[in-house]
């Protein structure tokens, strides 16, 4: 757990453009995965199948949301939270510039369709391969490249607009 929980809360973290949600979510597919072992292909990487875990709770979780917003309208429980990352080398103006900045940039992150989110997150910010991405979406490795690029394009034109 301990070599593979940072790794997955930045996954879930960026998934899910909540940090706190992205605990509970570490938590969830650490016990699935556990309860799913004997299942387990060795012949795959183990930080894969454990991404892959991570990414169904991710999406289970997407969906309660929904239907949760559905029956009860937006409500500011719902709002994701913004990490604060801290960087001793800079000044208070360039912190809170760079952290507005990077709250910004999750929060479009998180705005995206699944569709696009995941194989943006999964090659750009996880550096899995496109081929990595496509066999734990079950989509083509071009699939993954045209996801990526549009999802790119989407956060282009809303953070100039921003």
């Amino acid at each position: 757990m301990r070599r593979h929980k940072g790794r997955l809360h930045a996954f879930a973290r960026r998934h899910l453009g909540d940090a706190d949600a992205a605990l509970d979510v570490v938590q969830e597919s650490f016990v699935a995965a556990w309860k799913a072992l004997d299942r387990y292909d060795p012949a795959r990487p183990f930080p894969t199948w454990l991404a892959a875990i991570a990414l169904n709770k991710c999406r289970d979780r997407g969906r309660r949301l929904k239907v949760r917003r559905l029956i009860l309208g937006e409500r500011s429980i719902d709002a994701p939270g913004t990490p604060d990352y801290a960087d001793p080398a800079s000044g208070p103006e360039d912190e809170a510039l760079r952290s507005e900045r990077m709250a910004g940039l999750e929060a479009a992150i998180a705005r995206l369709p699944d569709q696009l989110k995941e194989p943006l997150i999964l090659t750009a910010l996880e550096g899995l391969s496109q081929q990595e991405a496509a066999d734990l979406l079950k989509i083509s490795a071009k699939a993954v490249e045209t996801r990526v690029y549009r999802a790119r394009r989407r956060l282009a034109d809303w953070l100039a607009g921003a």
